[in-house]
């Protein structure tokens, strides 16, 4: 089967590669704009008809599309996330290889949902932010192309490689400080949110899943279960080894040793707080994944321990 991977050496793409290139029966061809893609093309600003002669040379079976920005303004990530898939569609309409496309979306095009419920593939999207807008509107084109398509709506992935920016990697982050400076205490704001936490490896499999499967629509991929981010903190501390006290800072005025979403400063206060989860989601997500289960005969494998102790092994080796 050959498989054309854009995105390979993204956060999600590297994990991807690696499990195509694990399989015997798969011939990846890699896409991108770095200098380690087989082929250099930037989605954002090529043109279909450059992507569809490309199409047309190797004659992939599968598209897989991991391509994308989580941050910066509108702009750029109206860029890189919803043009870049118009190009992608656009080029594959016209392309004669009739290959499948496999892309990958985000729980953030959910936007908040009510604390205690799961969210399923046919809720309406209420994204809260403009990475949530963007993405969702990259998940219309995708599902109004014609093409044989199947989007997969990745939750809170986390594990190796976990951007030191995100949320976790911010809380891996000072809690590495503290231990390297003796602190006793760890103070942090942004604990109080709940997120469906995915390890990244099982985003993977499903992507290989779906790549060999007939479904189509969209398909949440999580571990359809919530964890307070305070609660991770305490998982993360007894896998680091963390023997000081974790506090809080949401209601109470201190010093900020940390912050899981940046520090803001308010004017009316002198404490630091800390922003909201930065994905617009609320105080509360968590997925329904039964559609993956039944359709793609995929189940998560790998729990948040394992998943907190390799962003710590990560951490631990910066300097």
């Amino acid at each position: 089967m050959r498989v054309l991977l854009i995105g390979a050496n993204g956060y999600i793409g590297r994990f991807v590669a690696d499990r195509l290139l694990a399989d015997p029966a798969v011939q990846l061809t890699a896409l991108g704009r770095g200098d380690d893609a087989d082929v250099r093309f930037d989605l954002a600003s090529g043109s279909p008809g450059a992507l569809t002669r490309f199409l047309d040379a190797v004659h992939p079976g599968v598209v897989i599309n991991c391509a994308g920005a989580t941050r910066g303004g509108a702009r750029e990530l109206t860029r890189h996330n919803t043009v870049a898939v118009a190009t992608v569609c656009e080029a594959l309409r016209r392309s004669g290889c009739g290959a499948r496309l496999v892309q990958i979306g985000c729980g953030s095009e959910y936007g908040p949902s009510q604390p205690g419920s799961s969210t399923a593939e046919d809720a309406v999207p209420r994204p809260g932010g403009p990475y949530g807008v963007s993405k969702l509107a990259a998940t219309e084109l995708v599902l109004g192309s014609g093409l044989d398509a199947v989007v997969l709506r990745v939750f809170s992935p986390a594990g190796p490689g976990t951007p030191a920016g995100s949320p976790l990697g911010r809380l891996a982050e000072a809690m590495r400080r503290a231990m390297q400076s003796g602190d006793g205490e760890l103070k942090l704001a942004g604990l109080g949110v709940q997120r469906d936490f995915i390890d990244v490896r099982d985003v993977a499999r499903a992507v290989h899943a779906a790549s060999l499967s007939a479904a189509q629509g969209v398909i949440n991929i999580g571990s359809g279960r919530a964890v307070r981010l305070r609660d991770a903190a305490a998982v993360l501390a007894r896998v680091a080894g963390y023997g000081g006290a974790l506090h809080e800072l949401d209601a109470s005025p201190g010093p900020l040793r940390g912050t899981l979403g940046g520090p803001r400063v308010d004017p009316d206060h002198a404490a630091p707080v800390a922003y909201p989860y930065p994905d617009g989601c609320g105080s509360w997500q968590q997925a329904d994944v039964r559609t993956a289960r039944d359709r793609l005969g995929w189940r998560p494998r790998i729990n948040l321990e394992e998943s907190l102790a390799d962003i710590w092994m990560e951490a631990a080796c910066r300097i």
